[in-house]
């Protein structure tokens, strides 16, 4: 029997022999998956797909052997290490124990023009040397918890989420392989922070996408998210959360609009993912800051 090929790596996970240990899957607008599962101990290897995947031991203390692209090995790892997987290669893990795992892959079609970008076409993760163990830096540690956490606050994370995290991720992943990544100097110039900030204000509906925003720009994504951080302080979701709080807080003080119509409005999927949000960043509910706005004005 010829074995069953494989579009990506959820599609295996979540339709091959581990279905039944999967907890959660997110796919933000095919740019990356975002997959969190309990499997026991024993063989978790998969057959070759088109992406590259990063994985994290949530608990660790579990022996890990095989080969994900690099070679054979055979490690401990610790709680929220990480292990990286070639892309189209078919590897071979076991592992000694039963896990808690998150992973993120990445389709490398929907990459590959970053990668060139930030490497100036010098690296390819098909013959990266990064494969034999554990990784762990305080950036991967600190992006991967960030991705995870807002995705808990918010639902599956947005196209401009998604893509910046990617970004980050994938740069720290070149450097970990031995390549310099090529850094963007300088800032926005005026005219493309303007455009862009007027398109953020004028797209708070939508789920708009770093792409979107660097093409307005005339830039890369890659460049572009640092080059935005540099002028504006923040990365730009950071910067699209304040936009739509503070349309939020104006709905609120000067229209009788039903919450639900204004989560719509600046770009939530529902009530009550603009209230997390909201009691986050204003530390009130969405009910409170309505009527406390409404007795001062009185």
């Amino acid at each position: 029997m010829t074995p069953r090929t494989f579009a990506s790596f959820p599609q295996w996970y979540s339709e091959g022999k581990l279905s039944n240990y999967l907890r959660s899957l997110k796919s933000p607008g095919g740019l990356l998956s975002m997959l969190e599962a309990a499997p026991p101990a024993g063989d978790m290897s998969h057959p070759s797909v088109p992406d590259l995947v990063l994985y994290q031991d949530v608990l660790g203390g579990n022996r890990v052997s095989g080969d994900m692209g690099g070679g054979q090995f055979d490690v401990s790892s610790g709680a929220q290490s990480f292990f990286l997987s070639a892309p189209n290669f078919a590897n071979r893990i076991m592992l000694n124990r039963s896990h808690q795992v998150r992973s993120l892959s990445f389709p490398m079609a929907q990459w590959r023009d970053v990668i060139d970008e930030a490497t100036d076409g010098g690296f390819s993760f098909e013959r990266a040397a990064i494969y034999g163990g554990t990784l762990s830096t305080p950036l991967l540690q600190t992006t991967f918890r960030s991705l995870w956490a807002i995705c808990d606050q918010e639902g599956a994370p947005s196209r401009l989420l998604a893509r910046a995290a990617g970004c980050e991720i994938l740069a720290e992943l070149c450097q970990l392989g031995g390549q310099p990544i090529t850094v963007a100097r300088g800032g926005l110039a005026p005219w493309a922070k303007r455009r862009c900030l007027d398109m953020m204000r004028a797209r708070l509906a939508e789920d708009i996408g770093l792409d979107d925003l660097a093409n307005e720009a005339r830039l890369s994504p890659f460049h572009f998210a640092r080059m935005f951080k540099q002028t504006v302080g923040v990365p730009p979701r950071v910067y699209l959360t304040r936009l739509r709080i503070e349309r939020t807080c104006e709905l609120l003080e000067s229209t009788e609009v039903p919450i639900s119509a204004i989560a719509s409005q600046v770009g939530y999927s529902s009530e009550k993912v603009l209230a997390r949000v909201f009691l986050k960043h204003r530390s009130s509910t969405l009910s409170d800051y309505r009527r406390a706005f409404r007795n001062a004005s009185r």
